[in-house]
C-alpha cells in the first residue's frame, strides 16, 4: 500500500448538516432575538393624567412608528431571560461576571397593591434604558424640522442607574417619592445614524416624582423634574489644556488671536468654561407589583438634554425609554 493510499483511507469526510436544520434553527434564533429587543419599547398604558406626559408622547410618536408597532406585537412577551431580585441575589459573583446581570434591572411578577404606610421609602431603585433617540433638525423639501432620531449606545453596560432611594411622602392623598441617594448618574454616549456621537449624563438627581393615586398598583403613574449635571466637571482639561477650575486660561498656540478687545470674542465660550446644569423630566408607570415582597416594576420615559461641552455647544434634546425596579420600605 502506498503512502498515498494509506492518506486516503485514514481521512474521513466531514459530516454535513441538512441546511433545512441550520436555516429553521437560525430562524428560531432570530424570532427570540426579535421578541426580547421588541419588549424594549412595550408601550404603557396612558391614563388621562394632565401633565407633561401629553407633550412627551407627542415626543416618543416622532421616534418611529415601527418601533412602536413591533412593541404592540410583542407587549405582552417577557425578555429573554428574565430575572428576579430573589433569584439575582441567589447568584455569586463569578456568576454575575461578565454575563451582563449587573446592568440589568431585576423583573417583578405580579399585580398586586402596595399602600405606603408614613415614614416609607422606595430603596434599591433600578432605571435601565432600553432605547435612545436624539432630537436632529431634518431638512426635507426646503423646509427644516425637529424630529427624533433612533441612536444606538456606544457605552459599555455601565449606562443603568442603581440603589437610588428616597422617601415617600403624601400630597392630597397622592403619592410624592423624593429622591436622595445612589447611583443616580451614568455618564452615556449613543451615536446617531450619520455616525455623529451624542454624550450626556443620564441622571435623575433631585427627582420630585409626584404619583396620581395612593398606592402602588398597575396603572398608578408618578413623575417630575430632575437636575441634569454638566457631562465634564471642573477638573477636565480640553486638547488645547483649558479647564473649569484649573489649566490654561486660552489656547496657548493662538495668543495673538485672544489678545485685545475683540480678539477674544470668538473663542471666549472655549476659553471661558461653564459647570452647566439643565433640566430633565422623567414619567414612570408601574405595570407590576409583588405585595409579598413590597416590589414594584414598570416602565418610564425621560427627557433630558445633552452635553454642552462646558458651555461652548448647544445641548441637544434626548428622549430614553426602559424599565425600572424599586422596593417599598
Amino acid at each position: 500500500m502506498t503512502m498515498q493510499q494509506a492518506a486516503t483511507r485514514s481521512t474521513y469526510p466531514a459530516p454535513t448538516i441538512p441546511n433545512n436544520t441550520v436555516k429553521m434553527k437560525f430562524a428560531a434564533a432570530c424570532t427570540v432575538a426579535f421578541a426580547a429587543s421588541a419588549n424594549a419599547f412595550a408601550p404603557s398604558n396612558v391614563g388621562n393624567r394632565a401633565t407633561q406626559l401629553n407633550a412627551m408622547k407627542d415626543d416618543i410618536a416622532r421616534v418611529g412608528a415601527a418601533a412602536l408597532a413591533g412593541a404592540a406585537l410583542f407587549g405582552a412577551t417577557l425578555p429573554a431571560q428574565a430575572i428576579t431580585k430573589s433569584e439575582l441575589n441567589q447568584l455569586s459573583y463569578l456568576q454575575v461576571k461578565g454575563t451582563g446581570l449587573a446592568n440589568r434591572c431585576s423583573e417583578v411578577v405580579g399585580e398586586d397593591t402596595i399602600t405606603p404606610k408614613a415614614g416609607a421609602r422606595l430603596v434599591d431603585m433600578c432605571i435601565e434604558p432600553k432605547a435612545w433617540a436624539v432630537e436632529e433638525e431634518i431638512g426635507k423639501a426646503g423646509k427644516t424640522e425637529k424630529k427624533f432620531v433612533n441612536s444606538k449606545v456606544m457605552t459599555r453596560q455601565t449606562y443603568t442607574l442603581e440603589g437610588i432611594e428616597g422617601s415617600i411622602k403624601t400630597d392630597g392623598g397622592n403619592i410624592v417619592f423624593v429622591e436622595e441617594e445612589g447611583i443616580d448618574y451614568a455618564p452615556t454616549t449613543v451615536q446617531l445614524p450619520g455616525g455623529e456621537r451624542v454624550p450626556f449624563l443620564f441622571t435623575v438627581k433631585e427627582l420630585v416624582a409626584k404619583g396620581n393615586g395612593g398606592s402602588f398598583k398597575p396603572g398608578f403613574q408618578m413623575g417630575g423634574d430632575f437636575s441634569v449635571p454638566s457631562y465634564r466637571t471642573g477638573l477636565f482639561l480640553d486638547p488645547k489644556g483649558r479647564g473649569g477650575v484649573t489649566g490654561y486660561d486660552m489656547a496657548v498656540a493662538l495668543p495673538g488671536l485672544q489678545s485685545g478687545e475683540e480678539g477674544d470674542a470668538e473663542l471666549f465660550k472655549e476659553n471661558n468654561k461653564t459647570f452647566d446644569i439643565g433640566q430633565g423630566r422623567i414619567e414612570m408607570e408601574v405595570n407590576k407589583v409583588n405585595a409579598a415582597e413590597s416590589e414594584i416594576g414598570g416602565v418610564f420615559v425621560a427627557s433630558q438634554p445633552g452635553d454642552t461641552d462646558m458651555g461652548s455647544k448647544v445641548p441637544k434634546k434626548i428622549l430614553t425609554k426602559g424599565i425600572f425596579y424599586a422596593k417599598v420600605q
